[in-house]
């Protein structure tokens, strides 16, 4: 295939672990990638095939408040302005769901300005409402569940744990066994942005595992593959997020999707080097 005959793709955020991964996957499927990183702006007044919107700040977005909202507002309207597009995938996510009643795409979603904690969600809302409200008809967002992978680099929880088990042979909890949130594979992650970029239709897809993952399910399999010493920290509290809803996900063909349990081995082997 020429290149003219190729379909353009552009992410932005490529050098991210979503980002990475992203490239890496449109680039196998045949895609003209174009890879941004920060700084780069190239983009400007280009057409960029299916664009994919990965930039975003998590763990420090409570000492970065401006950055925060450069990442996940600002950048996003200046290129949705002056950019063309075949179409444009906005990655959100599903942790702006921790004080909504409900996990569907569609469902009301509270946040208040004068908790700190709420920064996060109000800028990712405000990028999903940039992305909708643009007047592009194949703007479209996706909510990222916890991504998870060999994301050695990461400050994230199950990083922390494999790490903690790959240096020290040990693990010391100080949230509960009985904790759980939803965990999502990269390279289903990456198989359903590309998904919901070429024949997507809905506004907002949940791009998740769909069935929450304990504390103790993970710690199981650590200590079965590994051999690591578990403790938790006396009267550690629960710690568990809302199921994440996935039949939009699911009618766009991206089901079979990886269960962590089963990756656990594989992703300590990536540990140890």
């Amino acid at each position: 295939m020429t290149d003219a005959a190729r379909p353009r793709a552009t992410v932005f955020g490529a050098n991210g672990f979503v980002g990475r991964a992203l490239v890496d996957h449109l680039t196998r499927a045949g895609y003209d990638v174009r890879a941004l990183v920060r700084g780069d702006a190239s983009w400007r007044g280009a057409e960029l095939g299916h664009a994919f919107y990965t930039i975003g700040l998590t763990a420090d977005f409570r000492s970065r408040p401006f950055e925060t909202i450069d990442a996940h507002v600002s950048l996003l309207t200046e290129i949705l302005r002056g950019c063309r597009f075949q179409s444009f995938v906005y990655t959100s996510s599903t942790r702006v769901y921790g004080p909504a009643a409900s996990t569907d795409e569609l469902a009301p979603i509270p946040a208040s300005p004068a908790n700190p904690d709420h920064l996060y969600n109000l800028s990712k809302l405000m990028g999903e409402a940039a992305c909708l409200g643009s007047g592009l008809a194949t703007a479209r967002v996706a909510r990222l569940s916890n991504v998870f992978g060999a994301d050695l680099a990461s400050q994230n929880f199950l990083t922390s744990v494999l790490r903690e088990a790959a240096e020290t042979g040990s693990v010391h909890l100080k949230t509960s066994l009985a904790s759980a949130k939803d965990y999502v594979w990269v390279g289903d992650v990456v198989r359903a942005l590309e998904a919901i970029a070429v024949r997507g239709s809905e506004p907002i897809t949940n791009v998740a595992f769909g069935r929450n993952i304990t504390h103790r399910e993970i710690m199981e399999r650590i200590e079965a593959e590994t051999g690591t010493a578990i403790s938790v920290a006396p009267n550690a509290p629960t710690v568990t997020f809302p199921e994440i809803e996935t039949r939009r996900l699911d009618a766009l063909g991206i089901t079979g999707r990886r269960p962590l349990v089963s990756m656990i081995g594989e992703l300590a082997a990536a540990f140890k080097g």
